[in-house]
Protein backbone atom coordinates (compact mmCIF):
# COMPACT_ATOMS: atom_id res chain seq x y z
CA UNK A 1 0.00 0.00 0.00
CA UNK A 2 1.20 3.34 -1.32
CA UNK A 3 0.89 6.30 1.16
CA UNK A 4 1.88 9.72 0.23
CA UNK A 5 4.79 9.81 1.65
CA UNK A 6 6.29 7.34 -0.91
CA UNK A 7 5.81 9.41 -3.20
CA UNK A 8 9.05 10.79 -4.02
CA UNK A 9 9.68 14.67 -4.43
CA UNK A 10 11.39 16.07 -7.37
CA UNK A 11 15.47 16.66 -6.60
CA UNK A 12 16.20 20.05 -5.97
CA UNK A 13 19.82 20.77 -7.68
CA UNK A 14 22.02 23.07 -5.31
CA UNK A 15 22.93 26.05 -7.14
CA UNK A 16 25.97 27.46 -9.32
CA UNK A 17 24.49 31.02 -7.86
CA UNK A 18 25.34 32.40 -4.01
CA UNK A 19 23.74 34.16 -1.76
CA UNK A 20 25.24 37.76 -2.72
CA UNK A 21 25.96 39.93 0.49
CA UNK A 22 23.69 42.53 -0.02
CA UNK A 23 20.87 39.48 -0.24
CA UNK A 24 22.36 38.58 3.34
CA UNK A 25 22.68 41.74 5.18
CA UNK A 26 19.14 42.89 3.41
CA UNK A 27 17.72 39.54 5.61
CA UNK A 28 19.39 39.86 8.86
CA UNK A 29 18.49 43.62 8.90
CA UNK A 30 14.95 43.04 8.35
CA UNK A 31 14.62 39.94 11.01
CA UNK A 32 16.59 41.86 13.53
CA UNK A 33 14.36 45.08 13.03
CA UNK A 34 11.47 42.97 13.28
CA UNK A 35 12.42 40.94 16.63
CA UNK A 36 13.56 43.86 18.07
CA UNK A 37 10.27 45.18 17.68
CA UNK A 38 7.94 42.63 18.58
CA UNK A 39 9.60 39.96 20.62
CA UNK A 40 9.58 39.68 24.19
CA UNK A 41 12.15 36.85 24.08
CA UNK A 42 16.09 37.16 22.92
CA UNK A 43 16.06 36.03 19.06
CA UNK A 44 18.78 34.11 17.00
CA UNK A 45 19.36 34.50 13.37
CA UNK A 46 21.62 32.45 11.16
CA UNK A 47 21.98 32.55 7.35
CA UNK A 48 23.73 29.23 5.98
CA UNK A 49 24.65 28.77 2.07
CA UNK A 50 23.76 25.38 0.49
CA UNK A 51 26.05 23.56 2.02
CA UNK A 52 25.12 24.39 5.65
CA UNK A 53 28.04 27.02 5.70
CA UNK A 54 27.67 29.83 8.01
CA UNK A 55 26.89 33.33 5.85
CA UNK A 56 25.99 35.45 8.80
CA UNK A 57 24.70 34.95 12.92
CA UNK A 58 23.13 37.35 14.49
CA UNK A 59 21.74 37.36 18.08
CA UNK A 60 19.99 39.47 20.65
CA UNK A 61 21.59 40.21 24.44
CA UNK A 62 20.75 37.46 26.65
CA UNK A 63 20.13 34.72 24.35
CA UNK A 64 20.52 31.30 25.45
CA UNK A 65 23.18 28.83 24.05
CA UNK A 66 20.33 26.50 23.34
CA UNK A 67 18.92 29.02 21.23
CA UNK A 68 21.96 30.10 19.39
CA UNK A 69 23.36 26.41 18.27
CA UNK A 70 19.30 26.04 17.42
CA UNK A 71 19.15 28.84 15.24
CA UNK A 72 21.67 27.36 12.96
CA UNK A 73 20.99 24.46 13.45
CA UNK A 74 17.12 25.15 11.98
CA UNK A 75 19.40 27.29 8.85
CA UNK A 76 21.45 23.99 7.93
CA UNK A 77 18.75 21.65 7.79
CA UNK A 78 16.65 23.86 5.62
CA UNK A 79 19.37 24.33 3.56
CA UNK A 80 20.85 20.81 3.26
CA UNK A 81 17.17 19.03 3.32
CA UNK A 82 15.67 21.86 0.45
CA UNK A 83 12.70 21.88 2.86
CA UNK A 84 11.34 23.82 5.46
CA UNK A 85 13.12 22.30 9.10
CA UNK A 86 9.20 22.18 10.80
CA UNK A 87 7.70 20.61 7.55
CA UNK A 88 10.85 17.75 7.60
CA UNK A 89 9.94 17.51 11.15
CA UNK A 90 6.09 16.93 10.20
CA UNK A 91 7.17 14.38 6.94
CA UNK A 92 9.20 12.27 9.91
CA UNK A 93 6.26 12.08 11.90
CA UNK A 94 4.41 11.28 9.31
CA UNK A 95 6.14 7.85 8.90
CA UNK A 96 6.93 7.20 12.29
CA UNK A 97 10.84 7.92 12.55
CA UNK A 98 12.80 10.14 14.11
CA UNK A 99 15.03 12.80 13.66
CA UNK A 100 18.25 11.11 15.34
CA UNK A 101 17.55 8.31 12.35
CA UNK A 102 19.35 10.34 10.11
CA UNK A 103 22.52 9.92 10.83
CA UNK A 104 23.15 13.66 11.06
CA UNK A 105 23.83 15.38 14.33
CA UNK A 106 23.17 19.31 12.85
CA UNK A 107 19.51 18.32 11.64
CA UNK A 108 16.85 19.24 13.51
CA UNK A 109 13.00 18.90 13.40
CA UNK A 110 11.96 22.01 14.99
CA UNK A 111 10.44 24.73 12.72
CA UNK A 112 12.06 27.83 12.18
CA UNK A 113 13.91 27.05 9.39
CA UNK A 114 13.00 27.81 6.04
CA UNK A 115 15.31 27.42 2.53
CA UNK A 116 16.49 29.32 0.56
CA UNK A 117 15.34 28.53 -3.07
CA UNK A 118 15.81 30.27 -6.60
CA UNK A 119 14.59 28.50 -9.65
CA UNK A 120 13.86 25.28 -8.24
CA UNK A 121 17.70 25.60 -7.02
CA UNK A 122 18.98 25.53 -2.85
CA UNK A 123 20.95 28.95 -2.65
CA UNK A 124 20.38 28.31 1.31
CA UNK A 125 18.56 28.63 4.64
CA UNK A 126 17.75 30.93 7.54
CA UNK A 127 17.08 29.72 10.89
CA UNK A 128 15.82 31.47 13.70
CA UNK A 129 15.58 30.44 17.46
CA UNK A 130 13.64 31.63 20.23
CA UNK A 131 10.40 33.49 20.04
CA UNK A 132 7.55 32.51 21.81
CA UNK A 133 4.39 31.21 20.02
CA UNK A 134 3.50 28.58 17.45
CA UNK A 135 5.80 28.65 14.06
CA UNK A 136 6.89 32.39 15.24
CA UNK A 137 10.40 31.59 14.29
CA UNK A 138 9.74 30.56 11.43
CA UNK A 139 7.59 33.82 10.08
CA UNK A 140 10.39 35.66 11.61
CA UNK A 141 13.10 33.57 9.01
CA UNK A 142 10.26 34.23 6.09
CA UNK A 143 11.00 37.84 6.72
CA UNK A 144 14.36 37.56 6.07
CA UNK A 145 13.76 35.42 2.97
CA UNK A 146 11.49 38.10 1.66
CA UNK A 147 14.28 40.66 2.38
CA UNK A 148 16.49 38.96 0.11
CA UNK A 149 14.64 39.78 -3.35
CA UNK A 150 14.72 36.58 -5.03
Amino acid sequence: MSTHNDTPRPCMAIANQQLTLDQVQAAMKAMMEQAQATSETPVCMAIVDASGNMEAFAKMNNARVFTRRHAVRKAYTSAILGINSGDWGQNMSNIGQSVSENGDPMVTYEQGGVSIIKDGMILGGIGVGGIRGHNADEELAKVGLAAMGL
